[in-house]
């Protein structure tokens, strides 16, 4: 494995490799030398650089407009002077170059423009010529000047000595001294001064630059490594000093300015790109800021267009380390290797530093494929670096086998030196370790190492899993028993398997070349472990909530579990246990299969199937609701009283029932509701975090880690047979549960509904409506009772519920109104007049639950309200009429003539048309009865019922009797024994 660089591994770039500077050049000392540069730039391109700070400069314009008639210079529009002297500016402070001294070189360089008439100069001659033209007068003091003058002298040494084995060097370096010597150059006489000065530039004229001996001939640019530096002082100007990485606003115009001192320090347009990418890329090593990165990849783009590439700052010479060799290349290659080698020292290891930022993993990623244009050769010699994807991907597999490695070992470190307070099995503390490495090489690198390199998911969960295995193997094999340590382990071992199983997969997705990479990776085997523990846990699971559900139901008193939740308590401990289950059977992180999962799915279905049944089997018979029907009647009007000899009588009910019906008021019946309606909805979030946790966990097909294309189709027919059979094992039981559970709701509703009114409204509804005449107990009497119980109903019910409640309220209203019409008893007459008067009241009982359209829908009062408008309507009839049809019902009539549901009643049903003569204030239908079937007068029946049971099979086995003697005319006697033969049959 190569090791990174130190460099990468401090997160400092390492330098260009520039000559070293001979003369101890402070970064002041550059930064101050590169403004003055730029400010030369400007001076000798004729662009103002001096003013004064409040903007007037009458007496300086007058004298440097003349120096600029001598010149023939262009005078620039004012506006865009301002603007240059704005950016030069803050140029001068980003470069942090004080007022004083730039107002120095601003006056001195301005003056020695003044003297020459070159629009171009290189930098040699721009310091010779500050040196002569500027005098003590123009610092502030002493120790400014001399240490302006020495810098000078530094910077001619550092122009010239990379020649520093000529004589011509030697003249060179003793006039220097001169310059340095204070005494001795403020002694000379100005002729004397400039001599000196020729001196040093006609023998830096004559210097060879030639490298360092061993190398072949070739000549230098002078000076050429002070330049760069001073050229990316420059270049750094355009990031704020005061928010470190930050590109100023004016950047562009910087630049541009920048670009100005070409001239002067040798820079072409590949050199501007490659340095410029250098300070961007420097900026991004040290902020670590993206955006810097993406700047520097936009100049990256310019270098590798420009074909002079290899050839770019030919000359100017970089000493590079790079694999324990050293290199020596120009400037431009030298940028882009030593960018390429600061991504390399990082991805090497790229656990370690992009772990935590996999935003950056891409971006230096591409970065370092794009910088990758020299490669070094079997010799050590530098080439070009081949461009093919196969050269690519020999690379990236490096840095997967070096990343995999290093992060396996810095855990393995990391474990020797851990504490363990709680004295975890180290392996599975390594398991869950390395499965977090995979986990990131799955979802952080591999998808961008796939790009170049298909198989990098093979690559590493092979070193992965190759490493792990060499600490498992003697584990499993000293496993007698399954102790706590050894299911940690091996569930550990197991989840990581999973994850290496997923990285591996990764990389043959899409990829017709993985059958080169056959590495026979033998699963750990975990299952065949841990199969019967989770049987055995499953069935003691299952045992155990049983025996709960039934003692926690015993308990259950119905009442909310709080003003928000309206469901009961036992319900919320139910699911509780069934959740705390699940959770704990996907929390094993052992191997399972469907046989477990149909375990753990029969432990929920008879867990909820065993509470709704235990619900369902509390609620009463409905029919012990309804009132013992009274004895049939006829209407007889009675001028004189006479005493009643008869009762009404109803049924008895045993003590039981009776309990039962007491112990379920509406209120406790709402929580029940609210409790089923609770179970359904919390039935689908269980079904789907359960399919989620099994579509984590489900057993994978089996197959060999090579030869995936010959077993591919069947292995995918499988899978799909095995989903297929999963999802309808799912669908089965939940399904079941939920039909159940609906069931139980509707069994409830049915219940509450019918319960409300023929129990619980008995005295008020049943007993006090038309009692005595329609007119003395008309509906708006019984309305206040029921609008009680809705009210009660509103106020504790889940709304999901609420709505098919009040209709099976108001079904079973519809059914006591009919109950009242058909089986009212002897108190109950109607006449014509009041047959109006109870279609009002029926109007105002639909109107009730319609509640101004925020009731029930009116269509569906409507349809539930049909069925008693056509038994008003009969009741309008005539008596003759209702006979006949009588009559005609002994071919059509029911076998259950005694229901008491309207919904098992018709119109033409003789148990119905018998009811209406008899409650008909008529003489014709009175006379009929008394004839046919010898019924009673209604005043021989006492309004006051007492608690007396006759069966229903009595009353018709009476009505019958009763008809015996009575004739019909020959046209209506077959129909009559007809009927009473249908009678009997039913009864």
């Amino acid at each position: 494995m190569t090791r990174p660089s130190k460099s990468a591994e401090s997160g400092v770039v390492a330098p260009l490799g520039l000559p070293h500077l001979q003369t101890g050049l402070s970064e002041d000392d550059l930064r101050e030398s590169a403004y003055g540069v730029l400010v030369a730039s400007l001076v000798f391109s004729r662009i103002e650089v001096l003013c004064e700070q409040d903007r007037k400069k009458e007496k300086s314009s007058k004298l440097l407009a003349g120096l600029k008639g001598k010149k023939n210079r262009d005078i620039l529009p004012a506006r865009s002077q301002d603007r240059n002297l704005e950016l030069l500016n803050t140029i001068r402070t980003q470069m942090e170059v004080s007022e004083a001294m730039d107002l120095c070189m601003r006056q001195s360089l301005t003056r020695c423009a003044s003297r020459t008439s070159c629009s171009q100069i290189d930098y040699l001659q721009l310091v010779l010529g500050l040196i002569k033209s500027t005098s003590r007068s123009s610092f502030p003091n002493e120790k400014s000047y001399v240490k302006w003058k020495n810098r000078q002298a530094n910077i001619l040494e550092e122009l010239c000595c990379l020649g520093h084995l000529t004589e011509e060097y030697a003249t060179i370096k003793h006039a220097i001294g001169k310059i340095r010597n204070a005494r001795e150059w403020d002694l000379m006489s100005p002729s004397e001064r400039t001599e000196v000065l020729h001196c040093i530039r006609d023998s830096a004229s004559k210097i060879p630059h030639m490298p360092e001996v061993g190398d072949e001939r070739c000549d230098y640019p002078i000076g050429y490594h002070l330049k760069v530096r001073l050229y990316e002082n420059l270049l750094s100007s355009v990031f704020d000093i005061l928010e470190e990485g930050q590109i100023l606003a004016e950047a562009n115009e910087i630049l541009m300015l920048v670009k100005m001192t070409w001239s002067i320090l040798g820079i072409t347009q590949i050199i501007h790109d490659a340095l410029y990418s250098w300070v961007l890329f420097k900026q991004f090593v040290q902020t670590e800021r993206e955006d810097l990165l993406e700047y520097t990849t936009i100049q990256m783009k310019n270098i590798l267009a420009d074909e002079s590439l290899y050839e770019g700052g030919e000359g100017l010479l970089c000493t590079i380390e790079w694999r324990e060799t050293v290199v020596r290349l120009n400037l431009v290659p030298a940028v882009l290797l030593s960018m390429h080698i600061w991504c390399n020292g990082k991805l090497q290891d790229y656990h370690r530093h992009f772990s935590q930022k996999p935003s950056k993993f891409k971006r230096i990623l591409t970065f370092a494929m794009a910088t990758a244009v020299l490669d070094l050769n079997e010799f050590g010699e530098l080439t070009k670096a081949d461009s093919s994807t196969k050269d690519a991907s020999r690379r990236l597999k490096m840095f997967v086998e070096s990343s995999a490695q290093a992060a396996y070992m810095l855990v393995l470190d990391g474990l020797d030196l851990k504490s363990n307070p709680g004295r975890v099995h180290p392996l599975t503390l390594l398991a869950n370790a390395v499965k977090l490495i995979a986990d990131a090489e799955l979802t952080v690198f591999c998808p961008v190492l796939h790009i170049w390199c298909p198989e990098a998911g093979m690559i590493s969960s092979t070193v992965l899993y190759q490493l792990f295995r060499e600490r498992l193997g003697p584990f499993i094999q000293g496993i007698s028993c399954l102790s706590q340590d050894v299911k940690l382990v091996l569930a550990a071992a197991h989840m990581l398997d999973r994850q290496l199983t997923q990285l591996y997969s990764f990389s043959y997705h899409g990829n017709s070349s993985h059958q080169l990479f056959k590495v026979d990776l033998d699963h750990y085997q975990i299952g065949d472990v841990s199969a019967s523990l989770i049987l055995d846990w499953s069935i003691s699971q299952h045992a155990y909530i049983l025996d709960w559900i039934g003692r926690a139901f015993d308990l259950e008193e119905w009442e909310p579990l709080s003003s928000l939740q309206k469901h009961a308590v036992s319900v919320v401990e139910v699911f509780r246990m069934i959740e705390e289950t699940v959770d704990q059977f996907f929390g094993l992180n052992l191997p399972v299969n469907i046989t477990h999962l149909q375990a753990l799915l029969s432990l929920i279905i008879h867990s909820l199937d065993s509470y709704l049944t235990k619900m369902v089997g509390q609620l009463v018979e409905k029919s012990h609701l309804y009132p013992q029907a009274p004895s049939l009647t006829r209407y007889e009007e009675t001028l004189v009283p006479i005493p009643r000899k008869k009762m009404v009588e109803l049924k008895i009910l045993d003590d039981n029932s009776s309990n039962a019906l007491n112990q379920l008021t509406l209120s406790k019946l709402c929580i029940r509701l609210n409790t089923l309606q609770y179970i359904k909805s919390q039935i689908g979030i269980l079904e789907d975090g359960m399919r989620k946790s099994w579509g984590l966990v489900r057993p994978s097909v089996k197959r060999r880690w090579f030869n995936i294309v010959e077993e591919e189709a069947p292995e995918i027919l499988e899978r799909t047979m095995s989903e297929e059979s999963i999802d309808e094992l799912f669908a089965t039981t939940f399904d079941g549960i939920r039909n159940s559970t609906t069931d139980a709701i509707a069994k409830h509703i049915d219940f509450t509904g019918t319960k409300a009114v023929f129990w619980d409204l008995r005295e008020n509804f049943l007993y006090q409506l038309y009692r005595g005449g329609v007119d003395k107990a008309r509906m708006d009497t019984v309305l206040p009772n029921v609008d009680s119980v809705l009210n009660q109903i509103c106020g504790s019910i889940d709304d999901a519920v609420r709505d098919p409640l009040v209709l099976s309220i108001f079904h079973a209203s519809l059914e006591g109104h009919l109950w009242v019409l058909l089986d009212g008893g002897p108190s109950r007459a109607f006449s014509d007049s009041d047959i109006a008067l109870m279609e009002d009241d029926l109007r105002a009982l639909k109107d009730f639950f319609v509640a101004d359209g925020e009731g029930l829908p009116r269509s569906t009062v409507e349809r539930e309200a049909k069925f008693s408008h056509q038994v008003l309507s009969l009741f309008s009839l005539q008596t003759s009429h209702i006979i006949q049809m009588l009559m005609t019902a002994s071919e059509h009539i029911s076998r259950r003539v005694q229901s008491r549901g309207h919904s098992h009643r018709s119109l033409d049903d003789a148990n119905t048309l018998i009811r209406i003569l008899c409650h008909k204030m008529d003489m014709e239908a009175s006379k009929f009865l008394k004839k046919q079937y010898r019924l009673p007068p209604s005043s021989e029946y006492d309004e006051n019922p007492k608690n007396e049971s006759t069966s229903s099979s009595a009353i018709i086995s009476d009505l019958l009797k009763r008809s015996a003697s009575f004739r019909f005319p020959d046209t209506g006697h077959s129909s009559i024994k007809s009927l009473k033969k249908k009678f009997q049959e039913a009864w």
